[in-house]
């Protein structure tokens, strides 16, 4: 990962794509992430005199962000978990665990928000093969795989092939938002559009969604704001 030098030095994401013509710079407005897109045959060299001659316009943008657009996770910090805040508190011991309204984090504190997002993603992992095998069985289909990512674009997705693939910082939304997003998914099994057939599908098995995509809209920002690693 290629780093702009200055005051502070700034981490840009290089991304090469087939489909580029150019070089193009965007800063993310959920968490600061800077990504660099270029033509697949441009050199590395190209891009950092792109970025050079973009250096003013790359920091009055990150300059502009409001501070809240960020928020580092570790010791001290407070975080939801299925809706629920908790703060995170140094203990001994060998796992993460809860311990009323706190999240108890063994180890090294440097390493905490790492260690809390790998427990974060045990618990999606669980909470989203459980609530979609319930979907399923209630449509009568069955998916094939289930994997986790940190996507921005959508909290989820359904491939033709029935693979669900889930955003795994739903697990910090409550649990009737997991729920809907998980059923939404579900429903592409039986459908795979947006179609009235597929709301239909969507209201059977999950009443009251449009309350939890509304939650969905208004705070799902601030779940990608939290940075657990550096």
């Amino acid at each position: 990962m290629p780093v702009l030098p200055g005051s502070p030095p700034v981490e840009v994401h290089l991304r090469r794509s087939a489909r580029a013509r150019r070089f193009s710079l965007r800063v993310s407005r959920l968490d600061g992430k800077v990504t660099l897109s270029m033509p697949l045959r441009a050199r590395d060299g190209e891009a950092m005199e792109f970025l050079r001659g973009h250096e003013g316009w790359l920091r009055e943008t990150l300059r502009s962000m409001p501070e809240s657009a960020v928020r580092p996770v570790g010791i001290g910090s407070v975080i939801p978990v299925e809706g629920r805040d908790l703060r995170l508190a140094s203990a001994t011991g060998r796992g993460v665990r809860l311990e009323g309204d706190r999240l108890l984090v063994p180890g090294d504190p440097v390493a905490a928000g790492a260690r809390v997002a790998a427990w974060l993603k045990v618990l999606a992992h669980d909470r989203l093969a459980a609530a979609s095998t319930r979907h399923a069985g209630m449509v009568g289909r069955r998916y094939s795989a289930l994997a986790l990512r940190d996507t921005r674009s959508r909290w989820g997705s359904c491939s033709p092939d029935g693979r669900l693939m889930y955003s795994w910082r739903l697990v910090m939304a409550p649990p009737a938002v997991l729920d809907y997003v998980a059923a939404h998914e579900v429903a592409h099994l039986v459908e795979l559009n947006h179609s009235p057939a597929f709301w239909e599908v969507v209201d059977r098995i999950c009443p009251g969604w449009k309350a939890q995509r509304a939650w969905l809209h208004q705070h799902g920002q601030t779940l990608h704001r939290l940075r657990f690693q550096d």
